[in-house]
């Protein structure tokens, strides 16, 4: 069921320099969106008009509580969090055995694909308006579905994903007792050409690989029709549900 109104009147990005954040902050300008939030380590970008730019680290709590509370005289209706790593800046990962699993990349992985995203909600959830709609969605990957895991490998980030996948249901069930108008969701935006996949990208069939200006209107058009009852769920960029 599509959104009865204009959606989002004002929106909130993490990750607003990737490049499907940045996207992301540009279709929502262009839809129409009067404030889009725009968050990076930087915390001046994107710039222009309807962008209000704020800094804030994944893995420094006190920087996110402080986006929210830079949010709290204008919530958001839409919050998405578009940060996401699957190769540490030193080129360590994504493991394909088990046999080159380590334990700080493992942790390290963990911190910045499912424990930052969790504080983000932490601080943003409670902004949410109860009696309107109100929808916070982060990123995730089809990788991190547990059933239809047929390949194995990738330990670290399939692992993250699928925690992150877990605690969005979790938030969903909470926040479903007392917002009952709010949605929490997992995005998978397919494979989309960015520096995430980069060095991934020479094997992929034509025509597999997404831009980033379409990968954002695929994921906005997908949460502009979800409702209540798809709260907890992982949706990709069809609008399909990705299996737990």
């Amino acid at each position: 069921m599509k959104a009865t109104r204009a959606w989002p009147h004002t929106a909130a990005i993490f990750g607003s320099t990737g490049g499907i954040g940045r996207a992301l902050c540009t279709a929502l300008a262009k839809g129409g969106c009067e404030t889009v939030y725009c968050g990076s380590r930087g915390g001046i970008e994107p710039a222009g008009p309807g962008f209000d730019t704020f800094q804030f680290d994944l893995e420094d709590e006190s920087s996110i509580k402080a986006a929210a509370d830079k949010m709290k005289a204008r919530p958001p209706d839409c919050v998405i969090v578009a940060t996401g790593l699957l190769t540490l800046p030193d080129g360590r990962g994504p493991e394909r055995t088990y046999k080159r699993l380590d334990a700080d990349t493992m942790s390290r992985v963990l911190a910045l694909n499912t424990i930052g995203p969790a504080i983000i909600a932490k601080h943003m959830l409670p902004l949410m308006r109860r009696n309107d709609r109100f929808v916070f969605a982060a990123l995730s990957a089809r990788v991190g579905s547990i059933s239809d895991n047929g390949l194995g490998g990738w330990h670290s980030y399939r692992a993250s994903k699928a925690a992150l996948n877990m605690l969005l249901k979790n938030f969903a069930l909470e926040i479903g007792r007392t917002h009952k108008q709010g949605i929490i969701a997992g995005l998978h935006p397919g494979t989309v050409d960015s520096a995430l996949s980069e060095p991934f990208q020479s094997n992929l069939p034509d025509g597999q690989l997404t831009e980033p200006s379409d990968a954002a209107v695929n994921l906005l058009t997908v949460l502009a029709e979800l409702t209540p009852a798809d709260s907890g769920k992982v949706f990709d960029f069809k609008g399909e549900v990705v299996p737990a």
